[in-house]
Protein backbone atom coordinates (compact mmCIF):
# COMPACT_ATOMS: atom_id res chain seq x y z
CA UNK A 1 0.00 0.00 0.00
CA UNK A 2 0.91 3.57 -0.84
CA UNK A 3 1.71 5.91 2.21
CA UNK A 4 0.39 9.40 2.18
CA UNK A 5 2.72 11.91 3.78
CA UNK A 6 1.97 15.89 4.23
CA UNK A 7 5.14 17.61 5.10
CA UNK A 8 4.40 20.96 7.29
CA UNK A 9 7.92 23.37 7.13
CA UNK A 10 7.61 26.91 6.92
CA UNK A 11 11.16 26.52 5.13
CA UNK A 12 10.78 26.06 1.29
CA UNK A 13 13.86 24.70 -0.05
CA UNK A 14 13.46 22.06 3.41
CA UNK A 15 10.33 21.06 2.42
CA UNK A 16 10.74 20.75 -1.18
CA UNK A 17 14.16 18.62 -0.25
CA UNK A 18 12.04 16.48 1.45
CA UNK A 19 9.53 16.09 -1.39
CA UNK A 20 11.91 15.06 -3.66
CA UNK A 21 13.22 12.22 -1.34
CA UNK A 22 10.22 11.00 -0.68
CA UNK A 23 8.51 11.10 -4.00
CA UNK A 24 11.33 8.35 -5.51
CA UNK A 25 10.24 5.73 -3.48
CA UNK A 26 7.90 3.56 -4.84
CA UNK A 27 5.64 3.51 -1.77
CA UNK A 28 5.13 7.01 -0.98
CA UNK A 29 2.91 9.78 -1.99
CA UNK A 30 3.34 13.54 -0.63
CA UNK A 31 0.21 14.36 -0.91
CA UNK A 32 1.22 18.39 0.19
CA UNK A 33 3.86 20.41 1.67
CA UNK A 34 2.50 23.40 3.88
CA UNK A 35 4.14 26.01 5.84
CA UNK A 36 2.26 25.89 9.26
CA UNK A 37 0.26 23.91 11.77
CA UNK A 38 -2.76 25.60 10.81
CA UNK A 39 -2.80 24.90 7.24
CA UNK A 40 -1.92 21.09 7.98
CA UNK A 41 -5.49 21.37 10.26
CA UNK A 42 -7.63 23.37 7.92
CA UNK A 43 -6.47 20.43 5.21
CA UNK A 44 -6.84 17.56 7.34
CA UNK A 45 -9.74 15.71 5.73
CA UNK A 46 -8.84 16.51 2.73
CA UNK A 47 -5.60 15.13 2.57
CA UNK A 48 -6.35 12.28 5.07
CA UNK A 49 -2.42 11.51 5.15
CA UNK A 50 -1.17 8.65 7.09
CA UNK A 51 1.82 10.49 8.27
CA UNK A 52 2.48 13.91 8.91
CA UNK A 53 6.46 15.23 8.70
CA UNK A 54 6.02 18.46 11.40
CA UNK A 55 8.21 21.03 12.29
CA UNK A 56 8.06 22.88 15.44
CA UNK A 57 8.97 26.23 15.24
CA UNK A 58 6.72 27.65 12.55
CA UNK A 59 4.90 31.00 12.59
CA UNK A 60 1.10 30.96 14.06
CA UNK A 61 0.45 27.58 15.29
CA UNK A 62 3.04 25.64 16.04
CA UNK A 63 3.99 22.08 15.52
CA UNK A 64 2.92 20.93 19.16
CA UNK A 65 -0.06 22.68 19.23
CA UNK A 66 -0.91 21.02 15.90
CA UNK A 67 0.20 17.95 16.77
CA UNK A 68 -2.48 17.92 19.94
CA UNK A 69 -5.00 19.14 17.75
CA UNK A 70 -4.56 16.75 14.45
CA UNK A 71 -4.43 13.65 16.89
CA UNK A 72 -7.96 14.79 18.57
CA UNK A 73 -9.04 14.84 15.43
CA UNK A 74 -7.54 11.96 13.93
CA UNK A 75 -6.21 9.68 16.12
CA UNK A 76 -4.42 6.98 13.56
CA UNK A 77 -2.57 9.92 11.94
CA UNK A 78 0.97 9.28 12.47
CA UNK A 79 3.21 12.16 13.23
CA UNK A 80 6.84 12.50 12.98
CA UNK A 81 8.37 15.60 14.34
CA UNK A 82 11.33 16.90 11.78
CA UNK A 83 13.39 19.23 13.61
CA UNK A 84 17.07 20.60 14.06
CA UNK A 85 16.66 20.96 17.41
CA UNK A 86 18.31 17.65 19.81
CA UNK A 87 18.06 19.08 23.10
CA UNK A 88 16.34 16.30 25.71
CA UNK A 89 13.47 18.90 26.84
CA UNK A 90 12.20 19.27 22.70
CA UNK A 91 12.31 15.69 21.73
CA UNK A 92 10.48 14.58 25.17
CA UNK A 93 8.22 17.49 24.93
CA UNK A 94 7.36 16.63 21.23
CA UNK A 95 6.93 12.47 22.70
CA UNK A 96 4.50 13.75 25.02
CA UNK A 97 2.00 15.67 22.48
CA UNK A 98 1.75 12.82 20.85
CA UNK A 99 4.48 12.51 18.04
CA UNK A 100 5.34 8.70 17.46
CA UNK A 101 9.16 10.10 16.54
CA UNK A 102 11.57 12.37 16.07
CA UNK A 103 14.02 12.93 13.43
CA UNK A 104 16.60 15.56 13.13
CA UNK A 105 16.96 17.67 9.83
CA UNK A 106 20.31 16.87 9.38
CA UNK A 107 20.18 12.72 9.35
CA UNK A 108 20.53 10.79 5.78
CA UNK A 109 18.05 10.76 3.54
CA UNK A 110 17.12 6.91 3.99
CA UNK A 111 16.60 7.79 7.37
CA UNK A 112 13.45 9.42 6.87
CA UNK A 113 12.41 6.87 4.82
CA UNK A 114 12.89 4.74 7.97
CA UNK A 115 11.12 6.61 10.16
CA UNK A 116 8.16 6.60 8.06
CA UNK A 117 7.85 2.90 7.79
CA UNK A 118 8.67 2.24 11.55
CA UNK A 119 5.86 4.73 12.52
CA UNK A 120 3.56 3.17 9.70
CA UNK A 121 4.55 -0.41 11.37
CA UNK A 122 3.11 0.91 15.02
CA UNK A 123 6.76 1.96 15.99
CA UNK A 124 7.93 4.89 17.68
CA UNK A 125 11.13 6.21 16.00
CA UNK A 126 14.30 8.32 17.23
CA UNK A 127 16.79 9.30 15.29
CA UNK A 128 20.51 8.78 16.76
CA UNK A 129 20.80 12.26 18.31
CA UNK A 130 17.14 11.70 19.96
CA UNK A 131 17.58 9.00 21.60
CA UNK A 132 17.65 8.78 25.80
CA UNK A 133 14.50 11.79 25.74
CA UNK A 134 11.96 10.47 26.94
CA UNK A 135 11.54 11.87 30.73
CA UNK A 136 7.94 12.93 31.32
CA UNK A 137 7.40 16.18 33.27
CA UNK A 138 8.77 15.90 36.62
CA UNK A 139 5.93 17.04 38.80
CA UNK A 140 7.82 16.41 42.44
CA UNK A 141 6.60 12.99 42.94
CA UNK A 142 3.00 14.22 42.22
CA UNK A 143 0.49 12.24 39.66
CA UNK A 144 2.00 13.07 36.53
CA UNK A 145 0.51 15.73 34.04
CA UNK A 146 -1.81 13.94 31.63
CA UNK A 147 -1.16 14.77 27.85
CA UNK A 148 -3.99 17.15 27.88
CA UNK A 149 -3.10 18.58 30.93
CA UNK A 150 0.77 19.24 29.34
CA UNK A 151 -1.06 20.23 26.58
CA UNK A 152 -2.95 23.50 28.18
CA UNK A 153 -0.27 23.98 30.28
CA UNK A 154 1.91 24.57 27.36
CA UNK A 155 -1.20 27.19 26.11
CA UNK A 156 -1.41 29.36 29.22
CA UNK A 157 2.17 29.53 29.45
CA UNK A 158 1.97 30.91 26.35
CA UNK A 159 -0.43 33.88 28.34
CA UNK A 160 -3.59 32.57 26.19
CA UNK A 161 -6.21 33.13 28.38
CA UNK A 162 -8.98 30.56 29.60
CA UNK A 163 -11.27 30.89 26.97
CA UNK A 164 -8.38 31.36 24.08
CA UNK A 165 -7.43 28.25 25.27
CA UNK A 166 -11.06 26.62 24.87
CA UNK A 167 -11.55 28.15 21.95
CA UNK A 168 -7.98 26.99 20.74
CA UNK A 169 -8.86 23.28 21.78
CA UNK A 170 -12.25 23.33 20.97
CA UNK A 171 -13.34 22.89 24.36
CA UNK A 172 -15.64 24.79 27.03
CA UNK A 173 -13.70 27.50 28.93
CA UNK A 174 -15.17 25.42 32.39
CA UNK A 175 -13.23 22.18 31.19
CA UNK A 176 -10.29 24.56 30.76
CA UNK A 177 -10.78 26.00 33.93
CA UNK A 178 -10.70 22.51 35.54
CA UNK A 179 -8.01 21.42 34.07
CA UNK A 180 -5.81 24.21 35.16
CA UNK A 181 -6.66 23.82 38.69
CA UNK A 182 -5.70 20.31 38.39
CA UNK A 183 -2.22 21.44 36.86
CA UNK A 184 -1.77 23.97 39.52
CA UNK A 185 -2.65 21.38 42.39
CA UNK A 186 -0.22 18.19 41.14
CA UNK A 187 2.65 20.80 40.68
CA UNK A 188 2.31 22.85 43.73
CA UNK A 189 1.85 26.17 42.33
CA UNK A 190 -0.72 29.02 42.95
CA UNK A 191 -0.15 31.44 40.26
CA UNK A 192 -0.25 31.51 36.02
CA UNK A 193 3.21 33.55 36.90
CA UNK A 194 4.14 30.17 38.09
CA UNK A 195 3.02 28.11 35.62
CA UNK A 196 5.28 29.85 33.05
CA UNK A 197 8.18 30.03 35.28
CA UNK A 198 7.94 26.10 35.36
CA UNK A 199 7.50 26.19 31.47
CA UNK A 200 9.92 27.83 31.30
CA UNK A 201 12.82 25.98 33.74
CA UNK A 202 11.47 22.70 32.50
CA UNK A 203 11.65 23.35 28.83
CA UNK A 204 8.16 23.00 27.97
CA UNK A 205 7.79 26.22 26.01
CA UNK A 206 11.01 24.84 23.68
CA UNK A 207 10.12 24.61 19.94
CA UNK A 208 6.55 26.65 20.01
CA UNK A 209 8.06 29.95 18.85
CA UNK A 210 6.93 31.68 21.91
CA UNK A 211 8.59 34.73 22.81
CA UNK A 212 8.29 35.59 26.82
Amino acid sequence: MTTRVVIVDDHPLVAEGIEAILESYDDITVAATLCDGQAMIDRLDELAPDVILMDLNMPGLGGLSATEMILERAPNTRILVLSMHDTPEYVSTALSHGARGYVLKDVPTDEIKQAIDAVMRGERYLCTGAEGALEPINTGGRDPLTTREQTILLQLAQGKSNKEVAQTLDISVRTVETHRKNIKRKLGIATTAGLTRYALEHGVLQGTGANL
